[in-house]
């Protein structure tokens, strides 16, 4: 790999930018709540989208996963492994049903497993991914609500199927290929939206194509670049848009090196922890921009695993009338 994370930490410079004192945020929907802003999604919302589509094209959002793929593994979080457990000519050999070499070469049987990081390929971070002194979204301490099993709080089980208008922001089309670590800007965004005639609105969830998918075959390109988006541009599209979910085609979400020399992930802790914002990464958004679909209804579901930080996620999009 030509950089790591850490290489990349020490040899560019730190840029900081002046933030007021972060504290996780206290949920408007209760002591409770532990989905943040999906709770913007409604019956109501859902049923809205859905009566928009206009195509009977379904476009996949997510990569496939494979040994070697792009990981963020500089910390040490294990990497993609998939094995055979059972072959058609093993069982023959193995006989493990006990059923017989006439059977076992009659009807041939494959089985395999997988261990993973669950914040790999297409994945959703749900909100213990990331605290602020202790302390995740709501106030839920670590003393309190994480066990051996796991968080009993936010855990990636308590994440809701989505289904909502979805918009991409094509970054890489109007501004061509992001340069190294480029850090998006609120105004890249805005940009993009009016070359695209595309307006936001509350409740969306916005992805973000920074063209990094492009490379997601090969790891050491891919994990060299780190483009990402800044802390002015999730906070305009957070408190000023409304926003309800956000995703992009990078392996962090955020640029590195880190805008804060006091937070080595500010953006995360800016959504997840005080602001209740899940989003997702590692996102295939190269056919839409194909096809120029910049609006659409966004559909997913993630692993109801419990406890967890984040959960592999296979979201696609149905195109709508355009506004």
């Amino acid at each position: 790999m030509k950089a790591t994370f850490f290489s990349m930490l020490l040899l560019l410079a730190v840029t900081v930018t002046a933030q007021r004192n972060e504290v996780v945020g206290t949920s408007p929907w209760g002591s409770q709540d532990e989905i943040g802003t999906l709770n913007l999604m409604t019956e109501a919302s859902t049923l809205r989208v859905l009566s928009q589509i206009n195509s009977g094209r379904v476009y996949d959002l997510s990569v496939d996963y494979f040994v070697g793929m792009p990981s963020f593994h500089a910390l040490g979080d294990p990497g993609y492994q998939y094995w055979l457990t059972h072959t058609p000519h093993g069982t023959v050999v193995d006989n493990p049903n006990g059923l017989g070499e006439a059977m076992n070469r009659k009807v041939s049987y494959t089985g395999d497993a997988i261990s993973m990081y669950t914040h790999m390929g297409t994945h959703i971070d749900a909100l213990n991914h990331f605290g602020l002194n202790g302390k995740i979204w709501n106030g839920f301490a670590a003393e309190e609500h994480l066990g051996d099993k796991g968080w009993k709080k936010t855990g990636a089980e308590t994440i809701l199927p989505i289904i909502a208008r979805g918009v991409m922001i094509d970054v890489k089309a109007a501004k061509g290929t992001l340069p190294k670590n480029y850090r998006i800007t609120a105004n890249d965004l805005q940009d993009a939206l009016k070359k695209q005639r595309v307006k936001l609105e509350p409740g969306d969830v916005v992805v973000i194509r920074t063209g990094q998918a492009e490379f997601y075959q090969d790891a050491d390109h891919y994990l060299d670049n780190y483009p990402g988006i800044s802390l002015d541009a999730v906070k305009w599209l957070i408190e000023d848009e409304g926003i309800m979910l956000l995703g992009a085609d990078n392996l962090s979400f955020e640029a590195f090196p880190p805008e804060r020399e006091d937070n080595w992930v500010p953006v995360h802790t800016y959504l997840l922890a005080e602001k209740g914002v899940m989003f997702m990464e590692q996102m295939y958004l190269e056919e839409l921009a194909k096809d120029e679909i910049y609006e659409f209804a966004f559909i997913a579901a993630s692993l109801k695993l419990k406890g967890a930080s984040g959960s592999p996620m296979r979201p696609i999009a149905l195109p709508i009338e355009s506004k």
